[in-house]
């Protein structure tokens, strides 16, 4: 696991947050990258804990 000196995010945190943001959910995020949707969800929170604001705004849609 490679983390970004100082800030706890790690690369694969990035990568799914580029994912996400690419095909414009998590569910196709989670298609891409070959990984459960609960994983990214999970890696996206963490990532907000640690950035300390919220990346996306979320709807059951």
């Amino acid at each position: 696991m490679v983390v970004i000196a100082g800030t706890g995010v790690t690369l694969r945190q990035l990568q799914i947050l580029r994912e996400v943001v690419r095909t414009g959910s998590e569910r196709a995020a989670a298609k891409a990258l070959d990984i459960t949707q609960p994983a990214v969800s999970q890696q996206i929170k963490q990532l907000e804990a640690l950035l300390g604001v919220q990346l996306f705004v979320r709807d059951k849609r």
